[in-house]
């Protein structure tokens, strides 16, 4: 099989779907790899190690496209790449369709089979989602300490405190992976953390393995007594191919005091706050009710190298199934593979997306 490795042109998107060395792991399984040229080099890959591990470059975006029977990619397409996949094509990458009816047309109207990296599901678990939930629940607390300083018109918060004052305090909606994370490196930092969740067995969980965190039952009640007092709010939501509710209004948001910080980790599925709407590394912030809204759709782009090589951990099993079986037999082998198709044929096949779109829903061919 031909396997094409485009780069991304998504503003600010340094990451690859694959490095050299998983590169090389296919062509010694007898496939063809081909890489744009300058694919790798936001992750510190050069051209020369692919050349090394023996994939072809060429210089032209359209010609990975032409030439590729799987296309493995970071992030969804544009419009300017949807118009160059082909029935009979497979493109495998995030997707986040739930809240991006343009696209989702455009790849029915491809005939392309398009299977999300976010909805590869195995014993309940997204492991293709995971490694990239951690890094942005890790930078939201990163981010957010940052944007917090006075001088980026934060309150002037130190989320660890000092000795003799208070530590700032962290509310994170959601005990998922990101949710986790996110916890972790606030308690780490020594702030005052909050994890709001409604699992109860998830809960337990949480207090066993995080002692220095509190947990909460999510609800209305429980934001509304806590937003008065939260420096930091990490919005790490997740309904698995679905579009994030809407946990917060701006009625709500107004409780929050001015200067306050907002990371929404959900942004890619559409934000589960009202006044949320996507971001870029380049300009990340804005400001409504006078919270500071960090609302960056590709947060683990900022660490392209990490997020590569964990991107890679977990998606090159697939990829391997993929070329060395064909579609319909490595979605047997692979069942959670399965779980991942969310367009095929001009259909959609994942009945979140076609729910959230208002699209006919029709069950995957494997």
């Amino acid at each position: 099989m031909v396997i094409g490795v485009p780069k991304e042109i998504k503003e600010q998107e340094a990451r690859v779907a694959l490095p050299p060395s998983a590169a090389y792991q296919l062509i010694k399984r007898g496939h063809e790899v081909v890489v744009e040229t300058g694919a790798g080099a936001g992750s510190g890959f050069t051209d020369e190690e692919y050349r090394t591990a023996g994939a072809k470059l060429v210089p032209e975006h359209v010609e990975v496209f032409a030439r590729a029977d799987l296309i493995v990619k970071v992030k969804e397409p544009l419009p300017e790449e949807s118009g160059l996949l082909r029935k009979g094509q497979i493109l495998f990458t995030y997707l986040h369709l739930a809240a991006n009816k343009p696209l989702t047309e455009a790849l029915m109207r491809s005939g392309a089979t398009c299977i999300a990296y976010e909805t590869v599901e195995v014993n309940r678990r997204l492991p293709l989602l995971e490694p990239m939930s951690e890094i942005a629940g890790r930078m939201s607390i990163i981010v957010g300490a940052y944007f917090l300083a006075k001088h980026q018109g934060g309150k002037g918060v130190l989320l660890g405190g000092v000795p003799g004052v208070l530590p700032g305090k962290v509310v994170v909606i959601g005990g998922g992976t990101s949710g986790v994370n996110a916890a972790r490196m606030g308690t780490g930092l020594g702030a005052d953390v909050t994890i709001l969740e409604v699992d109860l067995e998830r809960m337990r969980f949480l207090d066993i393995t995080m002692q220095t965190a509190h947990t909460l039952y999510s609800s209305e009640a429980s934001l509304l007594e806590l937003l008065p007092t939260v420096d930091l709010l990490v919005g790490a939501v997740l309904v698995p191919g679905a579009k994030a509710p809407k946990l917060i209004n701006r009625e709500m948001l107004r409780m929050m005091k001015p200067g306050s910080v907002l990371v929404d980790i959900a942004i890619d599925q559409g934000g589960c706050v009202e006044t949320s709407h996507p971001t870029t590394h380049h300009d990340p912030v804005f400001t409504e009710e006078g919270v500071q809204h960090y609302c960056v759709a590709n947060m683990p782009g900022a660490y392209a190298r990490t997020a590569t090589q964990a991107l890679t951990n977990v998606t090159y099993r697939y990829i391997e199934a993929l070329a060395d079986l064909g579609f319909e037999e490595a979605c047997k082998r692979q069942p959670g593979l399965a779980h991942g198709i969310n367009v095929q044929d001009g259909r959609v096949t994942l009945k979140p997306v076609a729910d959230a779109l208002g699209l006919a829903y029709s069950p995957a061919s494997v």
